[in-house]
């Protein structure tokens, strides 16, 4: 037995570089019941990271009572990390799910029954559309949902009601994974493969905490240090995190900097000549625009703006420059923070400068942040058009018109999609008057929360929630939906490398819960929408209905479906996509012929400048003649938005702890996590904590321009200048769920984003901190990862066994390799 909650990463199971990873089998179980006693396992993915780890549900009387990991599936080899060992189905099982609608009355949520509830949204739905059109409709969603309900949202909100108004919290944490990936390749689609990690000589992760965001991949990069060829790791990041503790360079980059170090990395490249001319002339273009932007950077330079040391950055871009096999990940260091997109696409030039795409070891992964980001994007929930289609391309819209036999009038295609920030805009100004949100919690998970709560109490707006709990957000709805939750639904999911999983209902919801398609598909109904023939718009009858009709959609575009089906996801492994015909089994990279989704009639944007955000159009990117070559993009290096001043001297980041997801409506829920982070706090270094007055554990307010909150310091491995809190607390669990407290994180951050992904810009603001009580000497933050003390020097701190039930986790280490479903020339 080992105690997952203090040995978060397990056991180690070393191997070498183009040898396959070992199987670990993870399993918990609810207390008292023993493996024998299982009545059956249900296959599924894990749904508390975007890593998509293969899992199956242990069955008992019907209900859930444990999880283990699946040893054939690609992606975890059987391997679970905290939370989808002990959330995923404790979180399911609570006793806070909601059971049946509620609707306000007087002011004052009661109980009532789907008819009711439904025919106030219809009703509300009908009315405004008659007086007002489409654009009085808003859908805001989750990175949460299976693919089939995120297809019928998408066609529901486009052809159903014609509103551009539709994105999700997918934009908070991977929207500018997509942009980059748009702007460099002409299409969203990881070119890398987690598969690269056991091929490669030298790992860079840009702005991700691997070891806390996605667990089960760090024991995988884990497993490869162990082995007996590590590959060399280079960090970017301003804490002292697992990863850079592992790392041969540490870049702890100020906030807001990372596009000035990006450029000076880049530019060491051309300065030594590790570039591969050739691949350059054959496969990309503009490489002198982005050689002209970078050289100013020098390493001097770099340092001077990005307080790191300059030789640090020559090691880095030599580590780039001269490795065999290199594989990047980003994540939301560089997401949420000044100049996303154009920091993100600098990655991709990297590899492009050197051919570093396409084969063994060589690949990008620009993470996402939740575990159905990916089929959110694709199926056009996020506001973008279904299948990677481009909303500037007429022959896109009329094909998606032929598909759902509308008019093509219908689908909104005069303008760009509305994002998710401008979405609140609208109802704040009053033309968005009915907002349905799915499976979120922006009360707690939006920018400058004071502002969000008004806008969500807005008299003129009704509110529709569909979520599993009465969240902070679901208090403010005129009608809230109980939802059934993962395992007690059929559907699929895709996670960060492409990979599609079947997760098969296993238990029934509670109560009168439903699936959150079953909800679309009745409110697609209940308006009467059908195509040009008067039959139903969705006549689906199953989730596989949905799934259908979807692979129609996704043929010949870049996320082709039609080699999937249901009967091939059951009893194995996952599949990635591109999966049709000519790839029967999938497809493990993207790019191994050097073409790219630029043609002008293929691609799924025509681009913008990085620095403003203006779209460069269908006539000067046609002009352009991409003809399957990647571009080189890059903006020029500007300070963020809100610096440090006077009176307010820190820079103020966000981010994750490896205990909780999001804004813990599930893992708060689990007794292990829970007790492991149960409540909020904020990091300093050590120098900034003696500066000012401060020791572990004293209570402190952290105030910016637009809000503050109160919570105990830890003094940890930060940088200097560099105030960090988790943004997952809320206020659900505290002070009656009212709203009122002051832990939430973006009770500080800035109403800002990413002129071209519209990301929010989440992790640069200034603040200042002043103590407000003598501490305990402790603080909440757990000792285990980036957050433990500085005091400890490093050390691990073992957590006692946390308490509850299925407190200790079982592994068992396989000799056998999993299937795989690439072919050998694939992974040659």
């Amino acid at each position: 037995m080992v105690d997952r909650i203090a040995e978060i990463w397990g056991t180690r199971t070393p191997y070498a570089r183009d040898e396959r990873w070992p199987v670990r089998v993870d399993q918990v179980l609810a207390e008292g019941v023993q493996e024998s006693e299982v009545e059956r396992w249900v296959q599924s993915a894990c749904v508390l990271c975007s890593n998509g780890c293969g899992i199956d549900i242990a069955v008992k009387d019907g209900a859930m009572v444990g999880v283990r990991g699946r040893s054939m599936d690609i992606v975890n080899h059987g391997r679970l990390g905290p939370k989808g060992l002990f959330a995923s189905w404790q979180g399911v099982n609570s006793k806070d799910r909601l059971t049946q609608p509620l609707v306000r009355e007087n002011g004052v949520l009661v109980e009532s029954d789907w008819a009711t509830a439904m025919e106030r949204i219809v009703s509300r739905s009908r009315s405004l559309l008659d007086e007002k059109g489409p654009l009085s409709h808003g859908f805001y969603t989750s990175g949460q949902l299976f693919l089939e309900e995120y297809y019928a949202q998408a066609i529901v909100g486009k052809a159903g009601i014609g509103t551009p108004h539709m994105d999700g919290n997918t934009r908070l944490c991977t929207a500018t994974a997509a942009a980059a990936m748009k702007e460099s390749f002409g299409s969203d689609g990881q070119p890398g493969s987690y598969v690269d990690i056991d091929e490669c000589d030298a790992m860079f992760l840009f702005g991700h905490n691997m070891a806390e965001t996605q667990t089960v991949l760090w024991m995988r990069v884990l497993d490869r240090i162990a082995g007996p060829d590590k590959p060399r790791l280079v960090c970017v990041d301003p804490r002292d995190t697992e990863v850079a503790r592992h790392a041969e360079v540490h870049l702890p980059v100020r906030p807001g900097t990372n596009l000035a170090l990006m450029h000076g990395l880049v530019r060491e490249l051309f300065v030594n000549g590790w570039i591969d001319q050739g691949y350059i002339g054959r496969h990309t273009m503009n490489v002198d625009e982005l050689r002209t932007t970078v050289e100013p950077w020098t390493p001097e330079a770099v340092a001077e703006t990005c307080g790191v040391n300059a030789e640090d950055v020559r090691r880095a871009a030599e580590i780039f420059g001269t490795s065999d096999r290199v594989l990047s990940t980003v994540l939301q260091g560089f997401y949420q923070s000044s100049q996303a997109t154009a920091s993100s696409c600098a990655v991709n030039n990297l590899h492009l400068l050197r051919g570093l795409l396409g084969r063994p070891g060589c690949g990008i992964l620009q993470m996402n942040g939740q575990p159905t980001a990916q089929n959110n994007r694709e199926c056009g929930a996020d506001g973008d058009l279904s299948g990677f289609r481009n909303w500037e391309n007429p022959e896109h819209v009329q094909e998606l018109a032929a598909l759902w036999n509308v008019d093509a009038s219908v689908i909104p295609h005069w303008a760009p999609p509305t994002h998710a920030m401008q979405i609140f805009r609208y109802v704040e100004q009053g033309s968005i008057e009915f907002l349905w949100i799915s499976a979120t919690n922006p009360a707690v998970s939006m920018p400058q929360l004071p502002r969000i709560r008004d806008i969500l109490s807005t008299d003129s707006l009704f509110l529709v929630v569909q979520d599993l709990y009465l969240t902070e957000t679901a208090q403010y709805a005129d009608v809230v939906l109980p939802a059934a939750a993962w395992g007690e639904k059929t559907g699929t999911f895709t996670n960060v490398n492409r990979t599609v999983h079947l997760s098969e209902k296993a238990v029934d919801p509670p109560g009168m819960a439903r699936s959150d398609l079953d909800t679309f598909l009745d409110y697609s109904r209940r308006m009467g929408f059908t195509q040009r023939d008067g039959a139903p718009l969705l006549d689906w009858k199953t989730p596989e209905d949905a799934f259908t009709a979807w692979k129609a959609c996704t043929r010949g575009r870049p996320c082709d479906y039609t080699g999937i089906t249901y009967e091939k996801l059951r009893g194995g492994s996952g599949v990635p996509w591109p999966c049709n015909e000519d790839h029967p089994d999938g497809t493990v990279r993207l790019y191994r012929d050097g073409v790219f989704a630029t043609d002008p009639g293929y691609c799924e944007t025509y681009g913008h400048d990085l620095l403003t955000g203006a779209t460069v159009g269908p006539e000067a990117y046609k002009a352009m003649n991409p003809a399957g070559r990647a571009i080189f993009k890059t903006a020029p290096y500007h300070p963020a938005h809100e610096t440090p001043d006077e009176d307010y001297p820190f820079r103020y980041t966000t981010g994750r702890t490896v205990y909780h997801f999001h804004t813990r409506t599930k893992t708060a829920r689990s007794p292990q996590l829970n007790d492991a982070a149960p409540d909020a706090w904020v990091e300093m270094s050590v120098k900034d904590a003696e500066s000012c007055g401060l020791v572990e554990g004293d209570i402190v307010r952290v105030e910016s321009r637009r809000g503050y909150i109160t919570a105990p310091v830890r003094v940890s491995g930060i940088r200097d200048g560099s105030i960090f809190a988790p943004f997952h607390y809320g206020y659900w669990d505290e002070h009656g769920g009212q709203n009122t407290g002051h832990r939430a994180a973006n009770e500080l951050t800035i109403t800002e984003w990413d002129p071209v992904s519209k990301q929010p810009v989440l992790k640069n603001a200034a603040v200042r901190v002043e103590k407000i009580a003598d501490g305990m000497g402790a603080s909440p933050a757990p000792t285990t990862t980036a957050s433990r003390p500085a005091r400890n020097g490093g050390g691990r701190r073992v957590l006692p066994t946390a308490g509850g039930p299925a407190a200790q986790a079982k592994e068992t280490i396989a000799p056998v390799e999993p299937p795989m479903v690439a072919t050998k020339e694939e992974h040659a």
